[in-house]
């Protein structure tokens, strides 16, 4: 184990057992498992970390676990458990304990395709709103995988919202994955190859600038290409923080009719990132009003996408979507992830609740009625 793991290792022991945790995990909320709880997890850390045997329940809970640090702000003693159930996940992985037929589907179908949600590689631009054309710039605008194929309204609308806001940049006609997944899996090997392959890649084309729509990528081009390559070469961007720059901001068309929304903090763009006044600053320069959930900002609430749990355990995932689903005020709800978009508009759908969810840049680039 490397310096950081051995000092993850040492959190282990520090957990007192207050139960804080169980009313913020949102897979505690909605099993009521204790081994499904931070402090579950923890002492399956700690049976993984001395490479002692594991159960298939005490896997599962290593693999469903969202990573969304709701846990982390309230924890007395400062544990970082999505950092330790991370690292769990590389200690399983290097084992060969992970139960892969899933996850090998997902991670073959990113090294034959290009993308981890299947999609046809040929059709990874349908979103495009135009013709494409090449265009050289030193600033990229990375769509992603979801985007592109599931969700192909966040890639739309960001790139109409870019365009409009005069943003120069240029996009890939073979885009390729971030590698998240990897990451996430616990297959560092893996990903630093994906990384590495990108990383070569945007500085054979002169990227000094990423603008991404999806917060895994963010996420990954930000955080764990740093971790797991020392450095790059690039700036990250989210979408909302660019658009939400004073010279963007005052080109936003400001709609009359002061429409209420509920504004919902994606894990890995507010809690794990920090950004929760750029998303904000633009649904008001939109002119809305915006109704908070219970629990916001750095306590925002997990829509229980996050860290590969929505392909391994879709029903799961969607229990704590629609948990978050009936916690809100209004029944339009503004998000600045694409997973949380598209996992909260499964729920929504499968589990019949009146609620619509929308991502940000389609709010900003809509047409006054």
């Amino acid at each position: 184990m490397d310096v950081k793991s051995s000092e993850l290792k040492k959190q282990v022991e520090q957990c007192t057992e207050c139960e804080i945790c169980f009313d913020y995990c949102p897979t505690f909320r909605v099993t009521k498992n204790r081994l499904f709880s931070p402090i579950g997890r923890l002492e399956t850390a700690k049976i993984i970390f001395n490479n002692d045997d594991v159960s298939d329940e005490q896997v599962e809970a290593i693999l469903n676990c969202p990573e969304c640090g709701e846990c982390e702000p309230v924890c007395p003693e400062s544990i970082r458990i999505s950092d330790i159930v991370a690292t769990a996940r590389v200690e399983l992985a290097k084992s060969n304990k992970i139960p892969l037929n899933r996850q090998e589907k997902i991670m073959n179908g990113i090294i034959k395709t290009g993308n981890s949600v299947r999609g046809n590689p040929e059709a990874r631009l349908n979103w495009l709103p135009e013709p494409y054309i090449e265009h050289e710039s030193d600033t990229l605008f990375f769509a992603g995988c979801l985007p592109s194929f599931l969700v192909p309204q966040v890639a739309t609308s960001s790139y109409m919202a870019l365009k409009q806001a005069g943003i120069d940049f240029q996009i890939l006609k073979e885009e390729g994955c971030c590698g998240i997944y990897f990451y996430d899996a616990g297959k560092r090997d893996l990903a630093e190859q994906e990384f590495r392959k990108n990383v070569e890649r945007f500085k054979s084309l002169g990227i000094k600038r990423i603008i991404v729509a999806c917060v895994g990528c963010y996420r990954c081009f930000k955080v764990y290409y740093p971790d797991i390559l020392g450095s790059t070469d690039f700036e990250v961007l989210h979408v909302s923080e660019i658009l939400a720059e004073q010279q963007y901001l005052s080109k936003i068309q400001k709609d009359p009719n002061e429409k209420a929304v509920t504004y919902h903090d994606p894990c890995r763009l507010g809690r794990k990132s920090g950004i929760y006044k750029a998303p904000r600053e633009l649904l008001e320069a939109r002119g809305m009003t915006i109704e908070e959930l219970p629990r916001n900002q750095e306590n925002g609430i997990c829509c229980g996408a996050g860290a590969g749990i929505r392909s391994l355990y879709a029903g799961l995932s969607m229990d704590i979507a629609e948990s978050l689903l009936n916690s809100t005020p209004e029944d339009e709800i503004v998000t600045s992830c694409s997973f949380c978009l598209f996992n909260l508009s499964q729920a929504a759908k499968k589990r019949g609740i009146n609620k619509k969810i929308r991502f940000i840049t389609e709010v900003i680039i809509e047409k006054n009625e």
